[in-house]
């Protein structure tokens, strides 16, 4: 009798374990299906710079390989959940930004802090070429003590070493409410490449972005 009772709780044992096994299974293949439909689910960090119209730089973080999903909206302003028209005001104290989400076994954050200061000007105060307002900050908004930490001794070492003739004033700020602009301005130099200042102005930002760092350009 022990014996028959015995078999019977080793059998349901198994039975149980089997079954635990295929629900660990089934949440791991889940996990894994939900990550390839949508990459941003899967171990990544996010970044997120003001460096001037967000036309231009979108187009630029958007090529580097290991960047998962960029995002053109406003960070670091007072009213909450702003239109592009307020925004343009300078009232709102929103920069014009990008929220990266980026896979850092392939990029890191300080080589994204290396695109971020040579594809615009960090030394001109509230302004990027002819776009001038506080909108067109120049701005790091960090999500860590390492973020911060990394994105200040890169401000200072380029400052020490006199890589631009004038002093850098872009902000490092902690990270603030971001707001997703309008559709339009999503995607925008994809989609409208054949305008005027698409190919007057985000062109030629991009393919001096593409010389530079072609090695880190997804193929």
């Amino acid at each position: 009798m022990k014996s028959a009772l015995s078999i019977m709780i080793i059998s349901l044992s198994t039975l149980l374990s089997c079954a635990q096994n295929s629900n660990n299974n089934m949440s791991e293949l889940k996990s894994t299906l939900a990550a390839k439909a949508d990459p941003s689910t899967a171990a990544t960090d996010t970044a997120i710079f003001g460096n001037g119209c967000f036309w231009c730089t979108e187009a630029i973080f958007q090529q580097l390989e290991g960047v998962v999903k960029v995002e053109s909206g406003y960070s670091g302003g007072t009213v909450v959940n702003p239109s592009y028209k307020e925004v343009c005001t300078g009232t709102t104290g929103h920069a014009e930004s990008l929220r990266i989400v980026y896979d850092p076994k392939k990029i890191s954050y300080d080589e994204l802090l290396e695109v971020f200061w040579q594809t615009h000007d960090p030394t001109t105060l509230n302004r990027q070429g002819n776009d001038i307002g506080t909108q067109y900050r120049s701005v790091i908004f960090y999500h860590n003590n390492e973020q911060k930490q990394k994105a200040e001794k890169y401000k200072a070492e380029l400052d020490k070493s006199g890589a631009f003739n004038n002093p850098i004033v872009t902000e490092i700020v902690p990270e603030q409410p971001f707001y997703v602009a309008e559709d339009y301005h999503q995607n925008y130099f994809n989609e409208n490449g054949s305008q005027p200042y698409c190919q007057l102005v985000i062109r030629p930002k991009v393919e001096k972005f593409q010389k530079v760092f072609k090695n880190k350009i997804k193929h």
